[in-house]
Order: structure tokens, then C-alpha cells, then sequence
């Protein structure tokens, strides 16, 4: 049997339902037909198992309900997490999500944006650190962390105020040396605001302060160099350190463990972006400042698919809160637990 012998087609359906081809066209894509013909045509589909191809049908209209996400990677659990609320946002409003994986790489930026040029998607929400990205003002894009220009909607946390409540809160907790770790792009983005955020609330409060910041691309080696040379005599300079991912400051805290030094008892550490174990329900990896990551995917999907971008703002700043979880000398907040780290 071939291919086309076991999908049913609209003329299937048709002759099933005894109406014209016409008529299934209509109540396929929305237009207006007698409720008796339109329950002929759904039940007949239903006993056929017909499916709508909406991929097709979206070319005919210049709409294919299909949006793309661009990320750097999966490999990342706030990247991951944020895929899967676009994914569950975009459901939700009858649209399916294309994954385009960059790995950094321009060209698949841009093949990205040609298919919203040739209508094989009807727009892109966008988290990428290309210094090549081009976006024209008139492009169906929204960005995640990114300002691109004031014609493209930014949806962000606010990392300013994250990076402010950390030193606050380590300084708090009894901290006098403070220091805030920061691996990242090299091309500048609003997560940029959470080492400003943080010098800020040190400078304005006289607290003692060191900030580095390492680019990505060189990996944990200069991180670790770093810490290093600021032990000595089994401790630290340090007492409290702001790192500006969750996985940074696991990473710290692995290193500081390989050198003796006790995390929370010697050295206390908040991170940034508030991941857990195995899913949204586990356990925090550290104590951290909690992006609203399912608020931030919801309202990049409701900025795509507005029918009017004009009133947009430039940068939607969502709020962020603090979760205790281990790596401070507190108790974890309510429902938080610790995730340990293995020696």
C-alpha cells in the first residue's frame, strides 16, 4: 500500500461526508458553512482520521502558525527550561516551535531569519550572542537577554536588581569580601546588568568588593587560576561570592572544595538564574536569584504573536526574586533544598 493510499485526503472526506470539496476546504480553514455540513465534514475527518496539514495550509495563506526558537545550546538547563515554556506557551496558542541550535554559529542565525522571509516560519523569539546578528526593525523577532535595536522587543529579568539583592543579601548574611565571578559572551547583553547591579550596591554601601569577568570561550581554566591565587594558608580572600550563572557557581563551588575550602561554612555562595535538579519541581543547585522563566517565555510568545508591535516597549524587565538553597548560612527557604555537590 502506498503512502498516499493510507493518508486519507480532503476529497476522501468529502466523498465520505457526501458534501462537496468545496465545503471541506471551508470548514477546514474557518469560513463560515451550515452547522449540519460542518459536523458532517468533522465527523468524517474524525472515522477517516484525517489530520489538517497546517504546514501546507499556512504556505497558501503566508501563515504557517510555526515560530522559531534560536538558542546556543540545550546543554544549558536555563536554555532547556526556557525551550520548554516557548514550546508550552506556543501550544497553547495553536502554534508549533521549530529548535534551531546555533552553537554561536552567525550562519544559522541567518538562515533562521531567511525563513521568516520566505514564510516557512511566522517569526523568531531569539537568544543568541552573535556580534553579527542583523534584525531589521520590520522582521516578527522578539530577543531573550539581548537588546538589538529599539524596533525589536527585548524581554528580560531584571539582572540589575539581581545582581544589587546578592551583594545585599551576602552582605547581610555577615559577608565582608565580596566578590562577583562572571564568565560569559563577549558580545554584551542584559545579563551584562548583574556584575553593574552588584558593583553598584557594593560602591553605594562602602562594602569591599572585587569583580571579574572572564569571556566564555576560555573555558573554567582562568576561573580557577583566579581562586588560586587567592588561597593561601587554607582559605580564601573571599568570604562571599556572586556568580552570574547557577552552573558558575556550582563550578566554584567544586574548586573551592577541591582546595579544602567549606562551602557555606568559609565561603558563601549565591548564583544567578535559579535552575534546579531534573526539572522545575527539584531541588535548587545553590542559593541563587530566581528568573521568572516561564513568565519570561509567555510574554515573549504574547509579544511574537501580537497583531500590533508598534506599541512594544524596548525592554520588558521581569522581576526577580532570592531562593536560599545551601550555599548560604540560612535556612533554605520554604519548599528549597540544597543540591550537594560530590567530592
Amino acid at each position: 500500500m502506498t503512502q498516499r493510499e493510507k493518508s486519507p485526503t480532503m476529497k476522501d472526506v468529502a466523498r465520505e461526508a457526501g458534501v462537496a470539496l468545496g465545503t471541506v476546504s471551508k470548514v477546514f480553514n474557518g469560513i463560515p458553512v451550515g452547522k449540519s455540513y460542518r459536523e458532517r465534514v468533522e465527523a468524517a475527518a474524525d472515522r477517516l482520521g484525517y489530520r489538517v496539514n497546517n504546514y501546507a495550509r499556512g504556505l497558501r495563506a503566508s501563515k504557517t502558525n510555526c515560530v522559531a526558537l534560536i538558542l546556543p545550546s540545550t546543554d544549558h538547563m536555563f536554555f532547556a527550561l526556557l525551550a520548554d515554556y516557548i514550546c508550552d506557551a506556543l501550544t497553547k496558542r495553536d502554534h508549533r516551535m521549530m529548535l534551531a541550535i546555533t552553537r554561536d554559529d552567525p550562519q544559522a542565525e541567518a538562515r533562521c531569519i531567511q525563513m521568516v522571509r520566505q514564510n516557512k516560519v511566522d517569526g523568531i523569539i531569539g537568544l543568541t550572542y552573535s556580534a553579527d546578528l542583523e534584525v531589521r526593525d520590520d522582521m516578527p523577532y522578539v530577543s531573550i537577554d539581548r537588546f538589538i535595536s529599539p524596533g525589536i522587543p527585548c524581554v528580560s529579568s531584571d539582572n540589575f536588581s539581581g545582581g544589587s539583592m546578592a551583594a545585599e543579601r551576602l552582605y547581610q548574611l555577615g559577608c565582608r569580601r565580596l566578590l562577583f565571578l562572571r564568565t560569559g559572551s563577549h558580545v554584551s547583553g542584559e545579563a551584562d546588568k548583574r556584575g553593574a547591579g552588584f558593583i553598584t550596591w557594593c560602591q553605594q554601601n562602602h562594602a569591599d568588593f572585587e569583580a571579574m569577568r572572564f569571556d566564555d570561550r576560555d573555558g573554567l581554566e582562568p576561573v580557577n587560576r583566579y581562586l588560586a591565587e587567592h588561597f593561601g594558608q587554607g582559605r580564601v580572600d573571599f568570604d562571599g561570592i556572586f556568580c552570574s550563572t547557577d552552573l558558575l557557581a556550582y563550578r566554584v563551588r567544586k574548586t573551592l572544595a577541591s582546595l579544602g575550602v567549606r562551602v557555606p561554612e568559609d565561603v558563601q555562595i549565591i548564583g544567578f538564574d535559579g535552575i534546579r535538579s531534573f526539572n522545575s519541581e527539584g531541588e535548587l543547585f545553590c542559593s541563587t536569584i530566581v528568573q521568572p522563566v516561564k513568565q519570561m517565555a509567555e510574554t515573549a510568545v504574547n509579544v511574537l504573536l501580537s497583531e500590533d508591535h508598534s506599541n512594544a516597549p524596548a525592554l520588558i524587565c521581569l522581576p526577580v526574586r532570592y531562593a536560599a538553597g545551601g550555599t548560604t548560612r540560612e535556612p533554605c527557604g520554604e519548599g528549597e533544598q540544597s543540591w550537594q555537590v560530590n567530592t
